[in-house]
């Protein structure tokens, strides 16, 4: 169970990741974009860390309240529930 967990978290987070690279990269380009519902479901269910270090790498999201305030907060309900799991 631990190693699919950590695999699953790895992918997810990479996943995050890459979406906020692409939707900002979308933004720039006016392109159609990666809902909010979207990224937030993805934090959601486990990339919160991914989505929280693309919001920093990529300068994106980062006057979203929703974004600024909800993404830390799902990263340590991801982290309590990964504690309860393991």
């Amino acid at each position: 169970m631990g190693f699919l967990l950590w695999t699953g978290l790895l992918i997810i987070n990479l996943y995050s990741f890459i979406i906020m690279g692409l939707d900002k990269y979308f933004a720039k380009q006016n392109k159609d974009r990666i809902s909010e519902f979207h990224l937030m479901l993805t934090a959601t269910i486990g990339g919160s860390f991914g989505i929280y270090i693309g919001m920093k790498f990529f300068r994106h999201k980062t006057k979203h309240i929703k974004f600024t305030i909800g993404v830390p907060l799902l990263l340590l309900l991801n982290i309590g529930t990964i504690y309860v799991l393991t």
